[in-house]
């Protein structure tokens, strides 16, 4: 226990400084693009959130495979804590877009197939959230799981969206690299793992409280049982 403190604590400690680190080299370190300006600047941000909204739920899709195949609920519980955090990426992904996009494309929203694919998975993930909170306790696992499968479908169309259809949406990262800088791509770096180091911390905690929820709910209804019992005792 004192090993797994030490440990969350040091991870917290890192995640924190790269997040400055990360804040740091975009606003101070990386040059400004000379064609869009400061709202470039945006990418550092956009990029590594889209592509943990992707990672999230890839791991809501594993999970969820691993739960109907195992009936464990640790991985649902995991699927469905995943899905969360990739829910909020996913909006940052919705919001850093059209701010990045209205001096570039001067419109706020157009509908592209990257964009309209992206809107797509966020409602799907967000029903996802909502199935669990509508569905019976009995059935809210496998409910989900099934959901979070058949919705990881979206994912590789979203990511492939630039590749199969026409689109203004930029291309940065192809089969050749990265078409930025150095210094840009230093900084894209930072911010990768920064947003990685957030996104397990996220997890992490979120799992955490999860867990702790439960305890609570199962202590709950011992109690309760408890003093129904006891009355029955002195009604009896």
């Amino acid at each position: 226990m004192i090993h797994n403190r030490a440990f969350l604590k040091a991870f917290e400690f890192i995640t924190f400084f790269m997040v400055l680190l990360a804040l740091y080299a975009i606003f101070i370190y990386a040059p400004v693009e000379k064609s869009m300006g400061i709202v470039q600047k945006i990418f550092y941000l956009h990029v590594p959130s889209a592509f943990l909204a992707f990672f999230a739920f890839f791991i809501t899709f594993i999970a969820s495979i691993l739960y109907l195949y195992k009936r464990n609920h640790q991985w649902d519980i995991i699927a469905s804590s995943s899905a969360e955090i990739g829910v909020i990426f996913c909006t940052i992904v919705l919001i850093t877009g059209p701010i990045w996009a209205k001096p570039i494309w001067n419109v706020w929203w157009t509908w592209d197939p990257r964009l309209t694919t992206t809107l797509i998975l966020w409602f799907i993930y967000v029903a996802y959230l909502m199935l669990r909170g509508v569905a019976g306790e009995n059935q809210r696992s496998n409910f989900s799981a099934v959901f979070g499968i058949l919705g990881f479908v979206n994912v590789p169309i979203t990511f492939l969206a630039i590749r199969l259809w026409r689109t203004i949406h930029p291309v940065v990262i192809t089969g050749k690299g990265i078409n930025i800088s150095a210094p840009m791509k230093h900084t894209l770096l930072i911010a990768f793992v920064a947003f990685c180091l957030l996104f397990f911390w996220l997890l992490i905690n979120r799992i955490r409280l999860e867990k702790t929820r439960i305890k609570a709910e199962e202590i709950k209804a011992f109690i309760e049982d408890k003093i129904h019992l006891g009355h029955e005792k002195q009604g009896g």
